[in-house]
């Protein structure tokens, strides 16, 4: 079976040449989410290193499986994957459904939705996708409950946490 370091080399190698919406070579962007889920173990750093790897690359699950990726981090992956036809809503609903899912997707919106990644953005992308975002996360955090939520915005995107105290401040008693 792959550790870490194995998958972190699997994955650069995967996105070698590849760039993100704002120019940044790929890699960085899934070590970032990879970060945001490392108080959670290894499976779930490796998955983040790999979420994007069967959507955006030749590597199917099989493959990553005959790679020595264990089943368990492929299963999460291919979980995340996007499926032809299926809307981002649907996705995301059926990602809520899956603890370790949904901590990666967490992971994966709070770093697309940095401030200094979607300032780079044309205006109209920029709303577009921070609306898009913001829908998502009412269904993830609910999923996950605040103490995952913050412990992954922490270190990925601190930017969220106002919006966590205000959901979550939304949610009490008065």
């Amino acid at each position: 079976m792959m550790n870490v370091a194995e998958v972190d080399a699997l994955a650069s190698a995967a996105h070698a040449g590849q760039f993100d919406k704002i120019g940044v070579p790929y890699i960085e962007h899934v070590r970032a989410v990879a970060a945001g889920l490392a108080p959670f173990g290894d499976d779930l750093v490796m998955t983040g290193l790999l979420h994007d790897v069967i959507e955006d690359t030749d590597w199917t699950a099989e493959q990553l499986r005959e790679a020595g990726v264990p089943d368990r981090v492929v299963c999460t992956v291919e979980a995340v994957t996007n499926q032809k036809g299926v809307p981002y809503e649907v996705k995301v609903r059926r990602i809520a459904l899956n603890r370790n899912a949904t901590l990666v997707k967490i992971a994966d919106n709070a770093h697309n939705s940095r401030p200094d990644r979607t300032a780079e953005l044309p205006e109209d992308k920029r709303v577009r996708l921070a609306a898009k975002y913001r829908s998502a996360r009412d269904v993830l955090w609910t999923a996950a409950g605040a103490l995952d939520v913050a412990t992954i915005i922490n270190i990925v995107n601190p930017s969220l946490l106002d919006e966590l105290r205000e959901r979550q401040n939304q949610g009490s008693p008065s």
